[in-house]
């Protein structure tokens, strides 16, 4: 036996910081649903192309409709990879779940509506639109994840998860690994190819957010973004394959982190944007701009990241599967 045939009882080992990494998933999850249920409603022309507030509104509130996908997949992920040692820790996951993203975009938020503020910007919300906002988080989201959690713990219970192959109680020592295949350059190539695939529709989506120009074609959007999930599964897929065949059990957050490299890439071309193809400036806008992108990128570094890890976990188990161990 050679290559990845000799980690089989390492690929199965719950890695380090498993519970954020679990949480990640919960809340890629979310963002993905809450995507899709976007484009589904700009499809049917749901949202007037001049009026921006109605994405933004209808976002917020299918944020929060949709809490209950994040705390039913990091519930159980978090009892499915845990297993027994899952114990009372699963509500703290539930928690991290639930506050994940939340926190540091509200975090965000209030820095950037206090220098509104201090601007006399109409950017500035008034206090009775963010305690809405908050009463929604606090008594819609919260509730929904916790619900979504209870139902993750009770699915994972009732189908609990089964690797291929038993996981070794000592991890075996990994050897030298080329510079050219370690994490650095894998997390790089993994972002490249899937943020090619959507670079000129990104070009028209910044226009549209940050300018002045209207954007309709919704149907050209949904295809690009399936061709996004498309190509950011099957790259991860390679690349965790690659990653075994050189004795390197450790793919859990490797994986993530490969798919979830496209939002690297966006935040990267968002700066480029900033100086080469807008016309901002300012301390305002400057924060906005980038304070905003920030959230943006790391919704899709989470979003991303959860389906090239759910990608790489369905790969792993089939090819385990395949083999008879002894």
């Amino acid at each position: 036996e050679t290559g990845w045939k000799l980690v089989h009882g390492d690929v199965f080992r719950f890695p380090p910081q498993g519970s954020l990494l679990c949480a990640l998933l919960g809340t890629g999850a979310q963002l993905l649903a809450l995507v899709f249920a976007l484009l589904v409603l700009a499809l049917m022309n749901t949202f007037y192309p001049g009026n921006r507030g109605a994405i933004y509104s209808a976002a917020v509130v299918l944020y929060a409709a949709t809490a209950g996908i994040a705390g039913f997949v990091s519930a159980a992920s978090f009892f499915h990879f845990s297993g027994a040692g899952a114990g009372a820790r699963w509500a703290w996951n539930l928690v991290l779940a639930a506050c994940l993203y939340p926190v540091p975009f509200f975090v965000v938020f209030s820095f950037l509506n206090t220098v509104a503020i201090a601007y006399n910007s109409t950017a500035a919300l008034p206090f009775g639109t963010i305690v809405i906002v908050i009463l929604l988080w606090a008594l819609v989201s919260m509730p929904l994840a916790v619900l979504g959690g209870l139902a993750g713990r009770n699915w994972a219970q009732k189908a609990p998860f089964e690797p291929p192959c038993r996981t070794s109680k000592i991890p075996r020592e990994i050897p030298p690994i080329p510079w050219y295949r370690q994490s650095a350059c894998q997390v790089f190539m993994a972002g490249f190819l899937p943020f090619s695939a959507i670079y000129i529709e990104l070009h028209y989506i910044f226009a549209s957010v940050w300018g002045h120009k209207l954007y309709t074609l919704y149907g050209v959007l949904l295809i690009a973004f399936v061709m996004l999930v498309i190509v950011t599964s099957f790259i991860t897929i390679a690349l965790t394959y690659f990653q075994l065949a050189i004795e390197d059990h450790r793919w859990w957050w490797r994986s993530f982190c490969s798919g979830g490299s496209t939002g690297l890439f966006v935040f990267a071309y968002s700066a480029f944007y900033y100086f080469e193809r807008s016309s901002m400036f300012g301390f305002m806008q400057t924060s906005f701009f980038f304070g905003y992108m920030a959230m943006m990128s790391f919704a899709a570094f989470a979003m991303l990241g959860m389906i090239g890890f759910f990608s790489a976990l369905a790969f792993v188990r089939r090819i385990y599967r395949a083999i008879k161990l002894d």
